[in-house]
């Protein structure tokens, strides 16, 4: 672990590369990806088609460029595309979307969640004088901004098979799938089963550098492979980021739950203030997302105040903050984090 003077809760993104996954990448094999020739990441590639069960995959820097290659692989300018309510896609894409597949989004549900009636009763018929129409369903699996909520699977089974009946593809937002697959007790490829294609990240709780994946059908994903370097994507002896992700997999996965654990009590700690508002049920897997009462500081003050006494959080909205526990936070930093939060929502609530 990655021990400094400030406890970093910001997102799951700013883990450090331990010893060890440095040195997987000091001593990587590496080539030209973009002739296939980077053997860490073939392997990586490889690796991960099957463990989501699917025939392909392909790296990509980021999962926002996950996401947007995705849309342009599975969408046309002008589509619509339904989503959960407070997607990862419409929230925190700097609106790539729109920019970049040319698609609006249908937003349905509550806290991220939907079914395959909200589906059905939003669909949109292709042809239609006035509509767009809706050629795709995107799920995000767990839900960032619904608190690391976990999407019911049967509710999954249901959604894509309505999908497929009209016609419409069908893909995974999974970046934290990982954390999903621990609490469910499922297989990462049986929580990717139902889709088209599915994404997972190897930069949030495994705690890599860099690097998604997209993976699918053979053919889908070549399509993605020309979306990819139509985005600037395209790397070349990025065999340094895939021996990290090798390695991630390898030893980080199994520690998941550790993440879990910590989130469960900082979140139990922080819902006995009556300054904060907070519904257990959401947390989940690794993040925390709650509301500031009346008479507490705005987010934006409270996630100021606590920076002073070295935690580091997210202000997800006028009174909604975010922590997210990982491999470089332990079970004494989130304890500690809990006491210096409630500290200061209750300071000024009283």
């Amino acid at each position: 672990m990655n021990v400094s003077a400030e406890i970093d809760l910001r997102s799951d993104t700013v883990t450090l590369p331990s010893e060890g996954m440095r040195e997987a990448m000091a001593s990587a094999e590496v080539g030209d990806d973009q002739y296939g020739e980077d053997p860490s990441i073939n392997e990586l590639q490889a690796r991960i088609a099957e463990i989501l069960g699917k025939e392909a995959a392909v790296w990509l820097p980021s999962g926002t460029m996950a996401n947007q290659v995705a849309l342009r692989a599975l969408t046309q300018p002008g589509d619509d595309v339904v989503v959960g309510d407070e997607s990862h896609a419409v929230w925190h894409e700097a609106g790539a979307a729109a920019a970049n597949a040319g698609v609006q989004f249908t937003v349905v549900g509550r806290r991220g969640l939907f079914t395959a009636l909200d589906l059905t009763d939003t669909l949109k018929p292709r042809g239609h004088m006035l509509y767009p129409p809706t050629t795709l369903v995107q799920i995000e699996n767990t839900h960032n901004r619904g608190g690391g909520v976990v999407f019911p699977q049967e509710d999954v089974i249901a959604i894509c098979r309505v999908a497929k009946h009209h016609g419409l593809a069908s893909y995974l937002d999974g970046a934290r799938l990982w954390n999903a697959a621990v609490t469910t007790r499922k297989t990462v490829a049986e929580l990717a089963a139902p889709f088209d294609l599915a994404a997972v990240a190897l930069s949030k709780g495994l705690g890599a550098p860099a690097g998604s994946l997209l993976a699918g059908p053979e053919m889908l994903i070549a399509r993605c492979v020309r979306y990819r370097r139509m985005f600037g994507g395209a790397m070349r002896q990025v065999g340094i980021l895939g021996a990290a992700g090798l390695y991630a997999l390898d030893h980080n996965l199994e520690r998941l739950d550790v993440d879990h654990a910590n989130a469960a009590q900082l979140a139990a700690a922080l819902a006995k203030s009556a300054a904060i508002q907070l519904d257990l049920t959401t947390v989940q897997t690794n993040i925390i997302v709650f509301e500031l009462s009346k008479g507490a500081p705005d987010a934006a003050s409270f996630v100021a105040a606590a920076r002073t006494q070295g935690v580091l959080l997210v202000a997800f909205g006028a009174r909604k903050v975010r922590a997210v526990t990982h491999l470089d936070v332990s079970e004494e930093q989130c304890a500690r984090a809990a006491r210096v939060l409630v500290g200061i929502a209750e300071r000024r609530a009283a």
